[in-house]
C-alpha cells in the first residue's frame, strides 16, 4: 500500500468509476494520481491493478477533479 504524504491519515476506502465512453484519454488522472491511475495501449484511463478501492492514495478525488471530460467518479464505499 502507498503510503499517505500526511502521516497517520490513511484515505477510506472508495469506489472509482472510469466511463469508458466519455474518457478521451488526456491523462490528467494519471498525472494527479499515477499510484492508481495509468492509460492503456490506446491512451484511454485505467485503473492499476490492485487499485480499484483507490489504495489510500489521497489524490484520488483530485484526479477525478482534473478529468476534462468528468468521466471519473468517486464514491465512498461502506465498510
Amino acid at each position: 500500500m502507498l503510503e499517505s504524504p500526511v502521516t497517520g491519515y490513511e484515505a477510506p476506502p472508495m469506489h472509482i468509476d472510469i466511463d469508458t465512453d466519455v474518457c478521451i484519454g488526456a491523462g490528467q488522472c494519471a498525472l494527479a494520481a499515477p499510484g492508481v491511475f495509468t492509460q492503456d495501449d490506446d491512451g484511454f484511463s485505467t485503473l492499476l491493478p490492485g487499485r480499484e478501492d483507490g489504495g489510500g492514495d489521497p489524490m484520488v478525488r483530485e484526479a477525478a477533479r482534473a478529468c476534462p471530460v468528468s468521466a471519473i467518479t468517486v464514491s465512498d464505499t461502506v465498510s
